[in-house]
């Protein structure tokens, strides 16, 4: 005689609905919120200074301004701003280590976007080998990537030549960048085709990462605006409500000036991002170094401790002097700033209607247009949102 087993209709219920979700478009992603308290991005160049890529650093010093600035509009979840970190690597410079592959860091993650400006305008270009699979492996161990899985790192990688070149194979760099969570997206310099001969197009397998080609001898034609000369002004004001501090201030204030001299004379569109970036504090703290931006994250005490490292008209003043003074400053700054987005606002809304007329001239893919494409998708992934 068999014996039923009745099952109660509650947990029959309960069943039937566990077994459904599991089979039911298993494949949907589940969007979670972030747990991470500090969110970053991260975001390793490497650039390719061979003997024939002028262009690419030419066009490097100019998107990063425009890459800082797309990179400063992310929010994650609560709206909370991630703080930016940029490292730079140059590859194929026959005057670098045989030993590491010609590969050379020039700077590991910093926030500091005078000093990576600074960095860019030094790269000078020299014939060598190019091993691409060996910086990338290089950037993926030197660096300090974060744990966080939740976090955007990511690794843009431009040049030309065969990717395949040197003893370290891509597919081991690949297994690197899986490993920590870094998305890698190839960048040829050339000929979409020919990129794809030369074997650029296997970032798929370094995590859903992108490739793409550009013209690195292109250059986007300049539009001027009614805005162009108020903004250059409002730069100078802007500058004028910084105020060093530190042993190390001084020159600090000093690579401030130079690199706004160094992008003026390369464009006036180069000029005016930058000014556009300066003006965005989540994303251009000096605060190691400028007592506004020390103030504004709750170190001014600590900063004017030492007089002997304030400009000589501070050095006399009491502490509660030299607190209302950047105080003003501070409400300078505010204002200048807000003034600069207002103008820069306009002026983007003159360069689009200005490009409505010429919408149907062709516009050559270039290192700037095509970073800034390949960070509004990947962000996404990560539930950061760039408006």
């Amino acid at each position: 005689m068999k014996l039923k087993t009745i099952l109660p209709i509650s947990a029959l219920v309960l069943f039937t609905a566990f077994v459904f979700s599991s089979f039911v478009n298993p494949s949907s992603p589940q969007k979670k919120k972030s747990n991470v308290a500090n969110p970053k991005i991260q975001v390793a160049i490497l650039l390719d200074v061979s003997g024939s890529m002028d262009g690419l650093i030419e066009q490097a010093k100019a998107q990063l301004w425009n890459m800082v600035n797309t990179l400063g509009k992310a929010t994650c979840d609560g709206n909370v701003s991630p703080k930016i970190e940029i490292s730079l690597y140059e590859y194929g410079r026959s005057n670098n280590d045989v030993k590491a592959g010609y590969v050379k860091q020039i700077n590991g993650f910093i926030s500091d976007m005078d000093s990576l400006s600074e960095n860019l305008f030094s790269l000078k270009t020299n014939g060598g080998d190019e091993y691409c699979g060996q910086v990338i492996y290089t950037s993926l161990q030197q660096l300090q990537w974060d744990a966080a899985p939740e976090n955007y790192k990511v690794i843009f990688i431009a040049g030309n030549e065969d990717f395949l070149q040197g003893s370290l194979h891509y597919t081991k760099a690949c297994t690197e960048a899986k490993n920590k969570g870094v998305i890698v997206n190839t960048i040829y310099c050339g000929d979409k085709m020919q990129g794809i001969r030369e074997h650029w197009n296997l970032a798929g397998e370094c995590g859903n990462g992108s490739f793409t080609s550009i013209n690195q001898n292109a250059k986007e034609e300049e539009i001027p605006t009614p805005y162009d000369s108020l903004l250059i002004t409002m730069n100078g004001n802007l500058n004028t409500t910084y105020v060093s501090y530190g042993y190390a201030g001084a020159s600090y204030a000093a690579k401030q000036e130079k690199m706004d001299v160094a992008n003026a004379q390369a464009s006036k569109k180069q000029q005016i991002a930058r000014i556009k970036t300066k003006s965005n504090s989540k994303v251009y703290d000096n605060s190691s170094w400028d007592l506004v931006d020390a103030k504004a994250k709750g170190r001014l005490d600590e900063a004017i401790a030492d007089r002997n490292t304030l400009p000589d008209s501070l050095k006399n003043k009491s502490k509660e002097e030299i607190k209302i003074i950047v105080e003003e400053k501070t409400k300078q700054r505010s204002l200048v700033n807000q003034q600069i987005n207002d103008l820069t606002a306009k002026r983007d809304a003159y360069i689009a209607e200005e490009r409505k007329k010429i919408a149907n001239t062709k516009q050559e893919n270039t290192l700037e247009t095509e970073v800034e494409k390949i960070i509004k998708e990947q962000a996404k992934r990560y539930n950061m949102k760039i408006e």
